[in-house]
């Protein structure tokens, strides 16, 4: 199967790129404008309302990746309006794209994020939970919302709501790792914050598993099936290091140098479970935080 990856450059992306290509596929890389093209990437400028639409015929499954990081830094005006535009231009772009098509995709696998259901504290979230309130949230409803032109056209559409990636060279645990490593590592805030994480293993194995599994629509919770609070991560994480854990950052220096982020990217609370996700057969290959950092970390 011929599969597109928007994003593909990206720290899921790539990932996702090796799976693929190591099973078989012919990945097709979209690429923005100054990037080396070729036979396998297609060219497109979401900002311009640009794609190369004819290099996307007859390709099996497009996975949507693309997006502006939503931090670890303040949260400008400027910023948070290219966070929503980033996101919903390009998808939207992608998705209209493929609906005219004479030979579109079947399905089209879409980010979001666990951010759509905003800080809920203990409450256990499922996919069938109604979204939450503030920035993020917002964003994921009109990300989601972006792909309509696709369904209406009868192209199977899968929202993929990421909780925390864990992976050694990026995401959360990437800039988590060199603090921890010289013991100057602790929870955040109170700790007491549901942190719904999921393996980059489980990540790309939960997004071709969507791209094959004929029935799955609709939205998607990726995160491991054992959720953790931010204060039991860090604990596993530093007896995993074999390092103390015994500092914490508060939570007013954290507002005081990130801002609105602070609250809604590092204290809030989201304790999500996968439902969707395993009734249609995923097997998790690392359900539980310490072997799974184990076996990333090992070495």
């Amino acid at each position: 199967m011929d599969v597109a990856v928007a994003g593909s450059s990206g720290f899921i992306g790539s990932a996702l790129v090796r799976s693929l290509e190591g099973a078989g596929a012919r990945v097709l890389r979209l690429v923005r404008p100054g990037s080396p093209l070729g036979p396998d990437r297609v060219a497109w400028d979401p900002a311009a309302g640009s794609i190369d639409a004819p290099a996307l015929e007859g390709v099996g499954a497009v996975v949507n990746l693309a997006g502006k990081p939503v931090g670890p830094h303040r949260w400008t005006a400027a910023h948070k309006a290219e966070v929503l535009g980033s996101r919903t231009r390009s998808t939207r772009l992608l998705a209209e794209t493929i609906a005219a098509l004479k030979q579109p995709p079947e399905v089209l696998v879409s980010a979001s994020a666990a951010g759509y259901y905003g800080d809920r504290g203990e409450e256990i979230l499922t996919e069938q939970s109604v979204p939450g309130t503030g920035f993020l949230a917002e964003v994921c409803l009109q990300w989601e919302a972006a792909t309509q032109p696709a369904s209406q056209a009868g192209i199977r559409v899968a929202h993929i709501r990421t909780g925390i990636v864990v992976a050694p060279d990026g995401g959360a645990l990437g800039r988590m790792l060199p603090l921890f490593r010289m013991g100057l590592g602790g929870r955040i805030g109170s700790g007491n914050q549901w942190w719904s994480w999921i393996s980059i293993e489980d990540e790309v194995g939960a997004i071709v598993h969507l791209i094959g599994a004929a029935e799955a629509a609709g939205a998607f919770n990726l995160t491991s099936p054992n959720p953790v609070t931010n204060a039991a991560f860090t604990s596993v994480l530093a007896r995993v290091l074999g390092r103390p854990a015994a500092l914490a950052v508060p939570k007013f220096a954290l507002r005081a140098a990130f801002g609105e982020f602070a609250d809604e990217g590092l204290l809030s609370s989201q304790r999500i479970l996968p439902r969707r996700l395993e009734e249609v057969g995923y097997p998790f290959r690392a359900p539980e935080l310490e072997p799974a950092l184990r076996g990333l970390l090992a070495g």
